[in-house]
């Protein structure tokens, strides 16, 4: 654990945010500083009620480092006018950690696939008996590991909220996936979106490595335009053929999860992950729940849940190599969020769309392939197994992926994703 120059250690610290990373970063700090805590919402229940403030107590303080919470946004939250008088302040659980250790770790991040990356990179290096810990945006707070060894390699999945706010972080180890158009409506523009995906980059430092995609435009772009210390390698995410050949798990058959796993496959040597041990951990990889969830699969008919879905393009990575599919979206369209897909790719789906956004999505897709509109997803899923029913295909694909935020009618992601495995239930056991 590093101590010396540490930017935390004895200061007067407000935390906001209460939610995981909140908890987490205060449980890590609150013997090492003077903690004091907030939260928009002031009837949260918890056992550390006596530390947290009001709104109006916080401007009598002078705080040293205020640690914000990635779901935050700063222009539009309670301490608003607070927190833009004092921008040089703000840090993140991201700062903290790079503060206190200075193991090895791998960042991840992109618009599609950090958390699948994230996981199988840490499970291979666990079957390689190595010390890994996955933390970060797929859910496990930065700041909850124990037992820390200068053995221990961090894997963090790192979304743009995290890498905006986060002043002194850095990672030996980078990995851009991929950039498409996402979070508009926070960052305020695309072009800020990049940016904080490339503070990843920018805070290297010589004798550290970076990834990033060959043929994804927008870093091509962004990598001429400014100087990096760290070695920087081009992934060929295509024509991946001859290496995927002992890859038997038909999970990474599309061409997104191929795209995953071309990094990985980059990064294992440098990593020093035995190749064989590696294909093993791939091929016995089950996928993480909700993304590209394969439910249920029986004779004609294979089932999707892919609720992570929150844009066009993380659903068009697998829609492009599926054949006879329902495609069931909805949710909160992303702000400028365009389909990609030709006529021509798109004669092997159709949209089943529902909520409250349905005639917005309609309208981006009706001339690109056939669309019918539900006001949810019960009528939806009623509508479709009915059609399958009368119809014969070969093989029916039900593929859930809603290319939009879940806030409209769920709490997150998981939520949308059990309820829709839940109705999935229902009309299996009915047809039985």
């Amino acid at each position: 654990m590093k101590i010396f120059n540490n930017i935390f250690l004895g200061k007067k610290i407000l935390i906001y945010g209460l939610g995981k990373s909140g908890i987490s970063s205060y449980r890590f700090l609150k013997k090492k500083c003077d903690v004091y805590l907030f939260d928009d919402n002031h009837k949260i229940n918890l056992k550390i009620n006596q530390k947290i403030i009001r709104l109006n107590q916080i401007q009598k303080i002078n705080f040293d480092r205020i640690i914000i919470s990635p779901g935050i946004d700063i222009t539009n939250c309670k301490l608003s006018k607070f927190l833009n008088k004092n921008l040089q302040k703000i840090y993140t659980d991201l700062d903290v950690l790079f503060s206190f250790y200075d193991n090895e770790s791998v960042t991840i991040t992109g618009t599609n696939g950090k958390s699948t990356t994230a996981q199988i990179l840490h499970d291979a290096l666990i079957d390689q008996k190595k010390d890994s810990r996955l933390i970060g945006n797929i859910g496990n707070p930065v700041l909850s590991e124990r037992n820390v060894t200068k053995k221990t390699i961090f894997v963090i999945e790192a979304s743009s909220y995290q890498l905006d706010y986060s002043k002194i972080f850095r990672s030996k180890y980078a990995i851009i996936l991929n950039i498409n158009s996402d979070h508009i409506e926070r960052h305020k523009s695309l072009k800020n979106y990049i940016d904080a995906k490339f503070k990843l980059l920018k805070s290297q430092t010589k004798g550290s490595f970076a990834y990033v995609k060959k043929d994804d435009e927008l870093i091509t772009k962004k990598l001429k335009k400014g100087k990096y210390k760290a070695k920087i390698y081009k992934v060929q995410t295509l024509n991946l053929n001859k290496k995927l050949s002992k890859v038997t798990n038909k999970y990474f058959f599309s061409d997104g999860n191929k795209e995953n796993l071309s990094f990985i496959l980059k990064i294992s040597s440098k990593l020093k992950i035995n190749n064989k041990k590696l294909i093993k951990t791939i091929n016995k990889f089950k996928g993480l729940d909700y993304r590209q969830q394969i439910v249920f699969d029986k004779k004609n008919l294979t089932i999707i849940n892919d609720s992570k879905s929150t844009s066009f393009a993380s659903s068009e990575n697998v829609l492009q190599n599926l054949n006879d599919v329902y495609w069931i979206l909805g949710g909160i369209p992303k702000k400028g969020d365009k389909f990609k897909l030709s006529k021509i790719k798109s004669k092997n789906f159709k949209a089943f769309i529902f909520g409250a956004y349905r005639n917005q999505f309609f309208r981006i897709l009706k001339n690109k392939l056939k669309a019918k509109r539900f006001k949810n997803l019960k009528e939806t899923l009623k509508a479709i197994f009915l059609e399958i029913k009368s119809q014969k295909f070969k093989k029916n694909i039900i593929f859930f992926s809603p290319a939009g935020a879940s806030f409209d009618s769920f709490k997150n992601f998981e939520d949308r994703g059990n309820f829709f495995n839940q109705l999935i239930k229902k009309h299996i056991n009915a047809k039985r």
